[in-house]
């Protein structure tokens, strides 16, 4: 049996929830590593702000489904479904919140459901922990620069 504990990975930016989480859900394609997208050059990465929107990468006249809204209350949290890279049926939940610390923003992501995967849950797991350390530096580098 697969392992139901979450992934789970923190940290801190210099800049106000709103701000943080704009940044995130507004200007995605301005700052993801495009090696952790499925074109590889999207123009755009799209998340519908309501529960049940899509989340969208949008490249050369395609898209590729990242996954869907399941929360949407700004500044302070996005919870989806979570399948870039796999079928709607392989997804993981992901939940990303964002709190006021001092002068900026505590950030955790939290990522469960890899213990649906059966056999290949335990493996994923340890590869969506290295690509959320990539994604996460990328996010406050992005910051950083303003």
């Amino acid at each position: 049996m697969a392992s139901a504990e979450p992934l789970v990975i923190e940290f801190e930016v210099g800049v106000a929830p709103a701000h943080a989480f704009a940044t995130w859900t507004e200007r995605c394609a301005t700052w993801w590593p495009r090696s952790h997208t499925m074109s590889g050059d999207p123009s755009a990465i799209t998340f519908e702000p309501r529960a049940g929107g899509r989340i969208v990468e949008h490249a050369a006249g395609a898209e590729h489904d990242w996954g869907e809204v399941l929360e949407w209350d700004p500044p302070s949290r996005l919870r989806c479904l979570w399948h870039p890279f796999f079928d709607r049926g392989e997804a993981t939940e992901l939940d990303v919140t964002f709190r006021a610390v001092g002068t900026g923003t505590a950030i955790r992501l939290e990522q469960t459901g890899f213990e649906r995967l059966g056999d290949s849950g335990p493996p994923r797991r340890r590869r969506t922990s290295g690509a959320w350390g990539v994604v996460s530096a990328a996010f406050a580098d992005a910051l950083r620069a303003g």
